[in-house]
């Protein structure tokens, strides 16, 4: 394949995740987007993180290989680093905004008025992911220091948290078609994941030091 091409799919790729994305929530909208408000909203916010984390974990597994190896990534990976951070942190912020603006307080009890009865603690699971993701952002000065595989392992625990906390709360994943692309995305990051650390097990090697995935 051209080079090109292959300098291409990353971004195909999670250009298409996110249209995926934004389709399945205008969808649960009807489209009507004069209605959208703050509590209407942030959810987008969530499924496009959490979409274009997948896709960065997609290419990551596979950027060593001799298809990807010669295709320049860094660009790619700054690029839509920047759009997951920004996404990451005002999915939460605009749902703990909105609450408090309307008298409910702030998190964690603020959460109790915005989720089922019991539900309440899979926000905070969102919220210690939260953190989880944003100690990441920390690799530009401590990626080859010999704890930063610790903040990896972190990143991975929380990316299936926040497929269990989507599942759960996320209006667009209770049922139809987007809910079976996003059991697709579990089940293939559970797939990646596993070949990963039983790669590291076989060699004895540590976490490995990178922050593509």
């Amino acid at each position: 394949m051209n080079k090109h091409w292959r300098v291409a799919i990353p971004w195909i790729l999670t250009s298409s995740v996110s249209v995926l994305a934004v389709y399945a929530w205008g969808q649960s909208l009807a489209w009507n987007l004069k209605a959208v408000n703050t509590y209407l909203l942030f959810p987008l916010l969530g499924l496009l993180a959490y979409s274009i984390m997948w896709s960065h974990y997609m290419i990551g597994s596979v950027k060593h290989t001799a298809f990807m190896q010669q295709v320049e990534l860094t660009n790619y990976f700054r690029y839509t680093g920047y759009a997951v951070l920004a996404a990451i942190v005002l999915h939460p912020g605009l749902l703990v905004y909105q609450l408090f603006r309307d008298g409910r307080g702030l998190p964690p009890s603020s959460y109790e008025h915005y989720v089922a009865p019991g539900l309440a603690w899979v926000t905070l699971l969102g919220t210690a992911s939260l953190l989880a993701f944003l100690a990441f952002e920390l690799h530009r000065w401590y990626g080859r220091t010999s704890w930063w595989k610790y903040v990896i392992t972190a990143g991975d625990i929380a990316m299936v948290a926040i497929f269990y906390h989507s599942l759960r709360l996320g209006t667009q994943l209770q049922g139809g078609w987007f809910r079976w692309v996003w059991w697709f995305y579990g089940l293939s990051l559970a797939v990646v994941l596993v070949r990963k650390y039983m790669w590291l097990l076989l060699h004895k090697s540590g976490i490995e030091q990178t922050t593509d995935w």
